[in-house]
């Protein structure tokens, strides 16, 4: 969802049970993208296995990189955040994560990763201009842009070693 309210709420929500529906979240959302891709590389266990931990990897990645580069190198005079607000308000937003399932259909793996894939990047655009309480959107696009290149940088580093390593 793209909705401003909810972001809000959620980011004000300190309960542990939000935490926890963030996390559950982001997991099971990695494991549809790892679902997903796995058919397009084969189908084997281990590719779903290293492809989910690599999903999981690049969203704590992107997450950390979100929070610092949006407290520390582009705040507003109003940002008041800690990474927990942040880790929820962005776990949320992975939430259209999970149509990546239907990543498994043959032909079908390219179309809902990019369609997934910009729906979510618009859904943490929203988050962290919420959680970092920023008064526009071309701040937290900023944010969200640079800390996504260099964590997909940081993916396809690990994804290429990880290949070196097992050839």
């Amino acid at each position: 969802m793209l909705d401003a309210g909810m972001y809000e709420g959620i980011e004000a929500d300190r309960s542990r049970k939000t935490t926890l529906q963030a996390f559950a979240t982001v997991i099971l959302s990695s494991l549809a993208a790892g679902f997903g891709a796995s058919n397009h590389l084969g189908g084997h266990l281990t590719a779903f296995a290293g492809l989910t931990a690599l999903a999981i990897v690049t969203w704590a990645a992107w997450s950390m990189l979100m929070f610092q580069i949006g407290t520390r190198l582009l705040p507003e005079p109003a940002t008041r955040s800690d990474w927990p607000e942040l880790l929820r308000t962005i776990g949320f937003a992975a939430a259209p994560g999970l149509l990546q399932v239907f990543a498994v259909m043959p032909r079908m793996t390219v179309p809902v990763f990019v369609i997934t894939g910009l729906w979510m990047f618009a859904a943490m655009v929203v988050a962290v201009r919420h959680a970092l309480d920023y008064s526009s959107i071309r701040r937290a696009l900023a944010v969200c842009g640079i800390a996504a290149l260099l964590s997909l940088a940081l993916a396809l580093i690990v994804a290429l070693l990880f290949e070196l390593g097992t050839s």
